[in-house]
């Protein structure tokens, strides 16, 4: 856009208590010019893009029996209000986010000639709970996906041996079991899988 110099004053700045912008609403703080007309925009300058058009704050005007330190608070307390209003919208509710739950694993029969696939949990971080989940939902906590509630758990995942000698079989798989709950400390990991260590062997 272009205006005369005649018609804009320049370089004016906010610290977020008197503009907000005119498409949301939210307090806008830094540079800004106004038009002779009444316009206001951000930037510096009208050369300063991209430009998005201002308002004046939408502050309920303090009552005239109010002394000049309550029309401040009062001008701060309703800043910060919309502030914290504006900030709690993004950020999402713990109800509306997904959560891990058990999934029983199928192994295919390309596992069987290869000997063993692998397997995919979950702990509460805060709890003695212990969930078997899918590949999906693994990766979801273990990326920290934000629709999942994924501070409350911790991931991991170990090997299965399925086919063999049976008792070779057990032997590694409760290998593994001892092994991953000496490093993450997985206290009583092993009696969630019931002991047994020959679970989906054929």
């Amino acid at each position: 856009m272009y205006y005369p110099k005649s018609q804009i004053t320049t370089n004016l700045y906010t610290n977020g208590d008197k503009l907000m912008y005119k498409s949301n609403s939210i307090p806008y703080m830094g540079y800004y010019w106004t038009t002779s007309t009444g316009k206001i925009y951000t930037g510096k300058t009208p050369e300063d893009t991209p430009t998005e058009e201002l308002i004046e704050l939408n502050i309920p005007r303090a009552s005239q029996n109010l002394t000049n330190q309550e029309a401040i608070f009062n001008n701060v307390e309703s800043n910060i209000n919309l502030s914290l209003k504006v900030y709690s919208s993004l950020i999402p509710s713990p109800s509306s986010l997904f959560l891990p739950t058990y999934f029983q694993p199928q192994p295919t029969s390309q596992d069987y000639q290869t000997g063993e696939f692998r397997r995919y949990f979950v702990k509460k971080t805060n709890e003695l709970i212990y969930i078997e989940v899918s590949k999906d939902t693994y990766d979801n906590i273990l990326n920290q996906n934000s629709q999942w509630l994924w501070q409350d758990y911790l991931p991991f995942n170990i090997p299965w041996s399925i086919s063999g000698n049976k008792l070779t079989i057990a032997k590694t798989n409760k290998n593994i079991v001892d092994l991953i709950m000496l490093r993450l400390s997985l206290y009583k990991f092993n009696d969630y899988l019931r002991n047994d260590y020959t679970k989906f062997y054929k």
